[in-house]
């Protein structure tokens, strides 16, 4: 019952005790977020979305790089309890009209065609229910040519399967680099990445469109 309550958290985390020890357990995963920030080499004036945001950090790396007037900062996330979370995290900057956050699904991201320069998300693409429709959603709103970045730490999702809180093959970056190239990415690519002794891997995907 408790490995059930933990899974289910994880994916969608809700206020409640289960939800907060997920919370601050995603709290720890700074690094990763502003690895993932840091290697979309984010400009002044770039339009950006994060993808499963969870409480905001990465929200913050994302915010602060954004410096000139064009500059905007989205985030999607199907937990209203992150979502309330960033969101206050994030107050000035909603506010001011830099960042605007959505509460829902990958696979309905509510923003026009090809709006975004940059993507980003860290350890989430396994919890969405269709991995190509969610792949095609974000290739239709990036710009031509606009970078994707995803962070992963595989070594930390294997201690999640053993320990039952991941079941199944989605988890493997493989599925989800074959969706991202079946529905138009280019340049898609794994690589090593090593941070203050920190290893994780990152996924890089470039949308291609005619």
């Amino acid at each position: 019952m408790l490995v059930e309550r933990l899974t289910r958290q994880l994916g969608k985390p809700t206020r409640n005790l289960w939800g907060w020890l997920v919370k601050r357990f995603l709290e720890r995963n700074r690094f990763l977020e502003a690895s993932a920030v840091k290697l979309c080499d984010i400009q002044p004036g770039d339009v950006v979305l994060e993808l499963g945001f969870g409480p905001g950090l990465g929200l913050q790396e994302a915010a602060r790089r954004l410096t000139q007037p064009g500059g905007k900062l989205y985030g999607l996330d199907i937990s209203e309890y992150m979502y309330n979370t960033a969101s206050e995290r994030l107050q000035a900057d909603i506010q001011s009209g830099k960042v605007t956050l959505f509460l829902g699904s990958v696979e309905q991201i509510p923003l026009g065609d090809s709006a975004v320069d940059k993507v980003y998300h860290c350890n989430c693409y396994y919890f969405w229910p269709d991995l190509r429709a969610g792949s095609r959603e974000i290739h239709r709103v990036m710009k031509p040519g606009a970078l994707m970045v995803t962070a992963l730490h595989l070594e930390y999702l294997k201690k999640l399967i053993a320990a039952g809180l991941l079941k199944g093959t989605k988890w493997r970056p493989e599925p989800y680099m074959e969706a991202l190239r079946e529905v138009g990415f280019v340049d898609v690519r794994m690589e090593e990445q090593r941070v203050r002794g920190e290893s994780f891997q990152a996924i890089f995907a470039a949308a291609k469109k005619a």
